[in-house]
């Protein structure tokens, strides 16, 4: 088993494990190795930190524990919340209070509200969760 530090031609870092040299080639060729970020398949192989020796032998920069996977997960978060919810903009607190009281079908969707609109909904029992923008890395 060989690991190789890859990066795709958005400058996403990641790595990737493979049999060997050969399987490597063949997977990049079939262009079967994508960005698990962007899923963009223009992947190149980078030198390995640990291959790295300086003459001042100083530590080689290193991606911060976890920031990849958290990439990941946004990205599948927003992507999941754009195909799910209908975007009703700053109707939000209008659409939920029609759906709590029954005058409209209850539906996923995901808008923007005011501080003051977030206290009424409260108030009236309404349940949401707020969520930072959400843009799926494809769309903006």
């Amino acid at each position: 088993m060989i690991v190789y530090d890859l990066e795709c031609s958005n400058g996403h870092l990641f790595e990737g494990w493979f049999e060997d040299n050969g399987s490597f080639e063949t997977q990049l060729r079939d262009k079967m190795i994508s960005c698990p970020v962007c899923n963009v398949d223009g992947i190149s192989r980078k030198l390995s930190t640990f291959a790295i020796r300086s003459a001042s032998c100083e530590k080689a920069p290193s991606v911060k524990a976890g920031e990849l996977e958290l990439a990941v997960f946004k990205k599948h978060l927003a992507d999941f919340v754009n195909r799910n919810f209908d975007n009703v903009g700053s109707g939000f607190a209008t659409e939920a209070l029609k759906m709590h009281y029954g005058a409209s079908e209850p539906r996923n969707i995901r808008g923007v509200t005011t501080t003051e609109e977030e206290k009424m909904l409260k108030s009236e029992g309404v349940e949401f969760i707020k969520l930072p923008t959400m843009e799926s890395p494809d769309t903006g």
